[in-house]
Protein backbone atom coordinates (compact mmCIF):
# COMPACT_ATOMS: atom_id res chain seq x y z
CA UNK A 1 0.00 0.00 0.00
CA UNK A 2 1.55 3.22 -1.09
CA UNK A 3 1.06 6.65 0.36
CA UNK A 4 -1.82 7.71 -1.94
CA UNK A 5 -3.82 4.55 -1.24
CA UNK A 6 -3.28 5.03 2.48
CA UNK A 7 -4.51 8.64 2.32
CA UNK A 8 -7.58 7.63 0.30
CA UNK A 9 -8.40 4.73 2.66
CA UNK A 10 -7.99 7.00 5.70
CA UNK A 11 -10.17 9.67 4.06
CA UNK A 12 -12.89 7.09 3.29
CA UNK A 13 -12.79 5.73 6.85
CA UNK A 14 -13.02 9.24 8.30
CA UNK A 15 -15.86 10.14 5.92
CA UNK A 16 -17.73 6.95 6.85
CA UNK A 17 -17.22 7.75 10.56
CA UNK A 18 -18.49 11.29 9.97
CA UNK A 19 -21.58 9.98 8.13
CA UNK A 20 -22.31 7.45 10.88
CA UNK A 21 -21.95 10.14 13.57
CA UNK A 22 -24.19 12.54 11.67
CA UNK A 23 -26.81 9.81 11.16
CA UNK A 24 -26.67 8.83 14.84
CA UNK A 25 -27.06 12.48 15.86
CA UNK A 26 -30.03 12.92 13.50
CA UNK A 27 -31.62 9.72 14.79
CA UNK A 28 -31.24 10.73 18.46
CA UNK A 29 -32.72 14.18 17.81
CA UNK A 30 -35.53 12.68 15.78
CA UNK A 31 -36.46 10.23 18.54
CA UNK A 32 -36.14 12.66 21.45
CA UNK A 33 -37.72 15.71 19.80
CA UNK A 34 -40.56 17.30 21.76
CA UNK A 35 -43.65 17.82 19.66
CA UNK A 36 -45.71 21.00 19.79
CA UNK A 37 -48.78 19.01 20.82
CA UNK A 38 -46.83 17.63 23.80
CA UNK A 39 -45.86 21.15 24.84
CA UNK A 40 -49.50 22.25 24.50
CA UNK A 41 -50.61 19.29 26.62
CA UNK A 42 -48.06 20.18 29.29
CA UNK A 43 -49.23 23.81 29.29
CA UNK A 44 -52.87 22.70 29.60
CA UNK A 45 -52.06 20.27 32.41
CA UNK A 46 -50.07 22.90 34.30
CA UNK A 47 -52.96 25.37 33.98
CA UNK A 48 -55.43 22.74 35.23
CA UNK A 49 -53.11 21.92 38.12
CA UNK A 50 -52.87 25.60 39.03
CA UNK A 51 -56.68 25.93 38.94
CA UNK A 52 -57.07 22.78 41.05
CA UNK A 53 -54.61 24.12 43.64
CA UNK A 54 -56.53 27.41 43.80
CA UNK A 55 -59.82 25.52 44.23
CA UNK A 56 -58.23 23.40 46.98
CA UNK A 57 -56.97 26.51 48.77
CA UNK A 58 -60.42 28.10 48.54
CA UNK A 59 -62.04 24.92 49.85
CA UNK A 60 -59.60 24.77 52.76
CA UNK A 61 -60.28 28.42 53.60
CA UNK A 62 -64.03 27.84 53.43
CA UNK A 63 -63.79 24.75 55.62
CA UNK A 64 -61.68 26.59 58.19
CA UNK A 65 -64.20 29.45 58.32
CA UNK A 66 -67.11 27.03 58.55
CA UNK A 67 -65.36 25.08 61.32
CA UNK A 68 -64.79 28.30 63.26
CA UNK A 69 -68.46 29.25 62.85
CA UNK A 70 -69.65 25.83 63.97
CA UNK A 71 -67.26 25.81 66.93
CA UNK A 72 -68.56 29.21 67.97
CA UNK A 73 -72.16 28.06 67.56
CA UNK A 74 -71.43 24.89 69.56
CA UNK A 75 -69.85 26.93 72.36
CA UNK A 76 -72.88 29.22 72.48
CA UNK A 77 -75.26 26.26 72.47
CA UNK A 78 -73.34 24.58 75.30
CA UNK A 79 -73.46 27.82 77.30
CA UNK A 80 -77.20 28.10 76.71
CA UNK A 81 -77.66 24.45 77.71
CA UNK A 82 -75.69 24.98 80.91
CA UNK A 83 -77.78 28.06 81.71
CA UNK A 84 -81.00 26.16 81.01
CA UNK A 85 -79.87 23.24 83.17
CA UNK A 86 -79.01 25.64 86.04
CA UNK A 87 -82.44 27.28 85.68
CA UNK A 88 -84.16 23.89 85.66
CA UNK A 89 -82.21 22.79 88.72
CA UNK A 90 -83.19 25.97 90.54
CA UNK A 91 -86.83 25.53 89.50
CA UNK A 92 -86.84 21.93 90.75
CA UNK A 93 -85.35 22.99 94.09
CA UNK A 94 -87.96 25.74 94.40
CA UNK A 95 -90.73 23.27 93.52
CA UNK A 96 -89.44 20.85 96.16
CA UNK A 97 -89.38 23.65 98.75
CA UNK A 98 -92.93 24.64 97.86
CA UNK A 99 -94.11 21.01 98.07
CA UNK A 100 -92.41 20.73 101.45
CA UNK A 101 -94.18 23.90 102.71
CA UNK A 102 -97.52 22.68 101.37
CA UNK A 103 -97.06 19.30 103.05
CA UNK A 104 -96.01 20.96 106.33
CA UNK A 105 -98.96 23.37 106.19
CA UNK A 106 -101.48 20.51 105.92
Amino acid sequence: MNRTEFIIATALILFAAFCMGWFANWLVHRLTRVRQSDVADLDRMSQELHEAEEARDQAITYLQQREAELTNQLTQTEAELAAAMDGLRAARQEAEELRGRINNAD
